[in-house]
């Protein structure tokens, strides 16, 4: 595999128009890759609205079949341009059964895995347990053209767990496809509160890992449909970090962004030599880890 891997990350803002959004995906996804990305990451239900702010049996509707309309216009467009590209859909697997997936597409514009989101939220305004029946596939990585990919999905980014198992089954980077904001009525405290959390909880996975990290998310206002809300201001803040948690980019909070990082993948072994915590960890005594609470 090669060492340097020139990823691009489209940071968008979200319409009711889907054939729009999704066009400006695609123009977005030919702009990185004219210049010179391989590997180009898209953020968590990229083709509509955040639709989980309500819960509406309708909005079922858009979910989609995989391989279906979705893997194939972007697989398309994967070999096309000669890139790997890391979607996320609304997976209809089943009559009355439907998934939040990351689906993989290779540069031949085949489909080199899956990933169903595992960790499902259900917050106002993310009332994601209605739409989504949590991932049955693990924590497994992809196989590309580019490396071994670990993708996981927005709320799985608060788990440690996951980033680890993706890491010690031979993952090279690890991939977040997000939709993550703010509540109209947090005060600006608060929100410079979950923002940093939310960036330094990534990092911490870099850093125990010894793996970049990729985190991509959605920005502008989505108005919430029944009011109940002012509706939720996605954060942006996209960000490529390194093995160490230092960022290589970083995109605005505030507005749309196609950005390119170059990422060394060789600093991941370099990383893991001077600080081999895979060596140091105590299996003989995590038992208690796969236990829901350890009570007295």
């Amino acid at each position: 595999m090669k060492t340097m891997l020139k990823t691009g990350i489209i940071q968008q803002s979200n319409t009711a128009n889907n054939a729009d959004n999704t066009q400006r995906l695609v123009n977005n996804i030919r702009e990185v890759a004219a210049k010179g990305a391989e590997l180009i990451v898209l953020q968590e239900l990229h083709n509509s609205l955040y639709f989980c702010q309500t819960e509406e049996t309708d909005v079922f509707d858009l979910a989609e079949s995989i391989p279906g309309p979705s893997t194939d216009k972007f697989g398309n467009l994967a070999k096309e341009l000669g890139v790997v590209i890391v979607t996320s859909l609304f997976e209809k697997r089943a009559p009355g059964l439907y998934h939040n997936t990351a689906v993989v597409l290779d540069k031949d514009g085949s489909i080199a895995g899956k990933y169903r989101k595992m960790h499902i939220p259900d917050d106002p305004a993310y009332y994601e347990k209605f739409y989504f029946t949590p991932g049955d596939m693990g924590f497994e990585p992809i196989n590309t053209s580019v490396g071994r990919l670990g993708v996981l999905v927005c709320w799985d980014q608060w788990y440690p767990e996951g980033a680890r198992l993706m890491a010690m089954k031979g993952a090279e980077l690890l991939i977040y496809p997000t939709a993550i904001g703010w509540e109209s009525t947090d005060t600006t405290e608060e929100k410079a509160r979950q923002k940093d959390a939310w960036v330094v909880s990534q990092r911490a996975h870099a850093v125990a890992n010894g793996l970049p990290v990729i985190s991509v998310n959605r920005v502008g206002h989505e108005p919430d449909p029944s009011n109940a809300t002012g509706g939720i201001q996605f954060w942006g803040n996209s960000f490529v970090a390194g093995p160490q948690g230092e960022i290589l980019i970083e995109a605005p909070t505030d507005m749309e962004a196609n950005l390119i990082a170059d990422i060394d993948l060789k600093r991941s072994e370099d990383v893991r030599r001077i600080w081999p915590f895979f060596r140091d960890r105590r299996i003989d005594a995590y038992s208690g880890i796969t236990k829901r609470f350890l009570d007295e």
